[in-house]
């Protein structure tokens, strides 16, 4: 139903009240009608205020009528500052703090893709108990309230089987679980068998069990290691998955009992549908990578990283592989490739024509990129045995840098054989496809032309790799969902994230599985950053913006006029008084909650 005013009378002759207009006691929220493009009114007294650089009244008539059928907006006269001089009207008023209009695609109908947010890294502390249980309930109840589907929690190997082998403690866990599932937020949990700290975002330091950290200082060959000979804590070596190197058991067998006694304790949670999905962690961060690229080593982007291989596990591994080709001399690393900063052109084996394309370079990224497969080959039939029934993900970091180039070196180093003559994620797809494994892939809100702007000379591409390896995952049939890369706030990131996840010229209209945010955080929770993220979360869920677009503009339409102590009274019953003819209005009929109903401006004021 239409929304009608009568013409008021609000100002009259009072012109004396530009007198008060720089004070800044209180502020008196005027009621704006906004007329949306099905023809409907929206009225607001907004939940949040903004400020005007020049605020705008009327000093005669305020009509704002809107027909039912069809929807006509009809404003009279040209408006007027409060300070009385003339040339600006209501719906040229500037308000401040608001990005300008950036042209988007609509939405409205496209497939919903369920959106989760990662709850902060220092959730759970290093005792196992969950910190500060009063705030988090606050923000899963911000969340909820915008439809977000569910959370995503790190289930942090270096705390629940902290201090000796098979000695689990989920208790904080447990608690953790009861929560979110009382705010009716579903539940993504990551087996996360990595250390945490020293990389981008990661804001606390979890490392590995106490335990395998003794077992590495009398064993460090159970670590990724580098030429240099120097080791890398983040995660083991996959050369031990089948050594029994770990007080009498090999790193799968770890893997295995650690989620079979997450499915046992956790049952009641997998009954009910609650845990919707388990991603296991399977290298560094999470994901299926070989630690090339780490911070504290000295790495800075956009260097090429380097092989990690080194440890005598995997480099026995190489020997025999190269045995069995009848070549044994191939059972080495290769020469010439840099250091981590070093950039493929200034390389023999990474340079264009470089060694990675001859007869031992072949043998080699095929072996090291084989290493890795057969990894998550082995931990995701472990991982299904595990959590029969449940949907299982495995994680793929976006390694965009170096991506125009031929050799692809950094995806090389990390164990992606991608170089410009092969495409190095079909056989990863395939193993996830075999499975039955969904792909989680990063960095969809990054857009190759600002990667040029800030680092020309890494020749990135987030654009073209998302495209390849999201293509290699939908042509097997796997689900592809996917996170951000980076922290993201701005509406441009949230496009681009909308761009992958519902592809508008895709013939087969394929679209991501879920989106996971990285991560809640108080940037998060920040009014402006919030409004961005609720219309993303509306977006992706292919609801229609309209009502939330008027929204944003009726609070855009808020004036704020600031007057002091008995000034402000007088105003007030002045405005009351004027409007006595029009009041009650019913506001109910909005699309939108009033965040004051119980102000002086929006009651009856019959009688005032």
């Amino acid at each position: 139903m239409a929304v009608n005013f009568s013409p008021v009378e609000i100002f009259g002759s009072f012109a004396p009240l530009g007198a008060y207009a720089s004070a800044s006691s209180m502020a008196v929220p005027l009621i704006s009608a906004v007329v949306n493009c099905t023809g409907r009114s929206i009225c607001s007294s907004s939940p949040r205020s903004f400020k005007l650089c020049s605020t705008v009244v009327k000093p005669g008539l305020l009509c704002c009528s809107v027909d039912g059928e069809a929807g006509e907006r009809v404003e009279e006269d040209d408006g007027y500052l409060i300070d009385g001089s003339a040339g600006a009207s209501l719906k040229n008023a500037q308000v401040t703090g608001v990005d300008p209009q950036i042209p988007e695609r609509d939405y409205t109908g496209t497939p919903y893709v369920p959106i989760f947010v990662m709850l902060p890294l220092g959730t759970i502390s290093m005792k196992c108990e969950l910190v500060d249980p009063e705030n988090l309930k606050n923000q899963l109840r911000i969340l909820k309230s915008i439809n977000v589907d569910g959370v995503m929690v790190d289930c942090w190997w270096g705390i629940v089987e902290a201090h000796a082998p098979q000695q689990y403690n989920w208790h904080g866990y447990k608690e953790l679980f009861r929560i979110v599932r009382d705010h009716k937020l579903k539940l993504q949990v990551v087996m996360s068998f990595h250390e945490c700290g020293g990389n981008v975002g990661d804001d606390v330091h979890i490392p590995l069990p106490e335990w395998v950290m003794e077992v590495g200082s009398e064993n460090p060959d159970i670590f990724f290691t580098d030429k240099e000979e120097r080791r890398n804590h983040e995660c083991l070596t996959w050369g031990i998955d089948k050594e029994r190197v770990l007080r009498g058991r090999t790193a799968l067998e770890v893997y295995f009992d650690y989620m079979r006694s997450f499915r046992v304790e956790f049952d009641e949670f997998f009954e009910d549908g609650f845990i919707s999905e388990i991603e296991v962690g399977l290298g560094p961060c999470g994901e299926l990578r070989y630690p090339s690229y780490p911070a504290n080593h000295g790495w800075m982007y956009p260097g090429i990283g380097e092989f990690q291989c080194y440890d005598k596990y995997l480099m026995k591994s190489l020997k025999k592989a190269a045995e069995a080709r009848g070549h044994s001399v191939w059972g080495r690393g290769p020469d010439d490739t840099g250091s981590y900063n070093s950039k493929p052109h200034e390389t023999g084996f990474f340079r264009d024509g470089g060694e990675y394309d001859g007869y031992y370079g072949r043998f080699f990224l095929k072996w090291y990129s084989g290493v890795l497969i057969d990894h998550a080959d082995q931990v995701l039939t472990l991982a299904n045995l595990a959590f029969e029934g449940t949907h299982i993900s495995a994680k793929l970091s976006g390694i965009h840098w170096w991506y125009k180039t031929a050799s692809h070196a950094a995806e090389l180093t990390a164990g992606f054989y991608n170089p410009a003559n092969r495409d190095g994620y079909a056989p990863i797809a395939s193993i996830l496809k075999k499975h039955e494994t969904a792909l989680n892939f990063t960095c969809v809100e990054l857009r190759t032309l600002d990667q040029h702007e800030d680092f020309p000379e890494a020749l990135a591409d987030p654009e073209g790799l998302v495209w390849q390896v999201l293509n290699a995952a939908w042509d097997v049939g796997i689900p592809v969902a996917s996170e951000n890369a980076l922290p993201c706030y701005d509406r441009e990131g949230y496009n681009k994230v909308l761009e992958n996840a519902k592809p508008l010229i895709d013939p087969d209209g394929r679209h991501l599985s879920a989106f996971t945010y990285l991560r809640l955080t108080p940037e998060l929770m920040e009014e402006h950053n919030f409004t961005e993220f609720e219309g993303f979360v509306l977006r992706m869920h292919g609801e229609s913006l309209a009502d939330f677009t008027c929204r944003l503009k009726a609070e855009e339409d808020i004036k704020t006029i600031d007057y002091i102590g008995s000034d402000y009274t007088f105003f007030v019953n002045h405005v009351k008084h004027q409007v006595d003819v029009a009041w009650p209005i019913n506001f109910m009929s909005c699309s939108y909650p009033l965040s004051n109903p119980n102000s002086s401006l929006l009651t009856d004021t019959k009688g005032a």
